[in-house]
């Protein structure tokens, strides 16, 4: 467990593992402990893992409201500074995705290969999330009953099947309260998320690129996927079947391998 000084803010970090560098971004209400001890575990057989805290959430610093995506991705390239890392394997879920869009664009000698999860392009043509399940979300929030709220995020973010799942959403449950993300933090988040658009710049990304995405995201809809695919040069889609938001932590042995086979093939490469 370490910190990075990056501008004005104090960036949290946990570094495991050895060989290829591979920087793992996470989404909006998610912290380092998001990713779930399997899908990490799998991917350090072959790589050094770096997960982190964004500004403002988990163990970094606070921050005020009013940050862009494109601030989140400034941030990223400045704790690549700060590991010593000139260019690592990128994968970015959900906001993180869309940070890691705007890493690639922004910094594209910074990014080796790039894996995008459960995100999206954003614009007017993406598809958001559903006003019911919004409106499911608002409402756990509102009513201040954090055990609701928890309960709620989790249908939302995983398939039907994987929700009912008591054991896995206990471990959910156990790393939300050790390190909770406030209700600020996560509005700040969303506002962020808003005014993300890397539409018409995707075909700007020049790391080789891996889309994932399950059919039963329910957060995100699985058309995002195919749009970033047909839009990013080269870039390869991979479709989950009947799983949710949180591939990675419904098959965190499939996700890796798929995280592990488009890395080290370029790597070999």
């Amino acid at each position: 467990m370490a910190s990075a000084q990056v501008g004005d803010h104090e960036l949290f970090y946990e570094r495991t593992g050895a060989g290829e560098p591979l920087l793992l971004i996470m989404g909006m209400s998610g912290t380092h402990l998001s990713w779930g001890e399997p899908f990490l575990e799998a991917l350090r057989r072959d790589f050094e893992v770096v997960v982190y805290d964004h500004r403002g959430i988990g163990k970094s610093s606070p921050a005020q409201a009013g940050y862009t995506i494109t601030d989140l991705a400034d941030d990223a390239a400045g704790l690549l500074d700060t590991l010593g890392w000139e260019r690592p394997h990128v994968v970015g879920i959900s906001m993180g995705g869309m940070v890691a869009q705007e890493l690639a664009l922004r910094h594209p000698d910074r990014v080796r290969t790039l894996t995008l999860g459960c995100t999206m392009a954003g614009g007017p043509s993406a598809a958001l999330t559903s006003p019911e399940v919004l409106g499911r979300l608002q409402a756990s929030w509102a009513g201040g009953d954090r055990e609701a709220a928890l309960r709620a995020a989790w249908e939302v973010n995983v398939s039907r099947a994987f929700a009912a799942e008591d054991d896995q959403f206990a471990d959910f449950r156990r790393r939300a309260i050790e390190v909770p993300a406030s209700l600020p933090a996560i509005m700040a988040q969303m506002q962020a998320i808003g005014g993300h658009d890397t539409a018409e710049r995707l075909s700007g990304i020049p790391a080789p690129t891996l889309v994932i995405h399950g059919t039963d995201d329910e957060m995100l809809p699985y058309a995002n996927a195919k749009t970033l695919a047909e839009r990013i040069p080269n870039a390869r889609l991979e479709i989950l079947d009947g799983v949710g938001h949180l591939f990675f932590w419904e098959e965190p042995e499939r996700s890796a391998a798929l995280v592990r086979e488009h890395a080290l093939a370029e790597a070999r490469a």
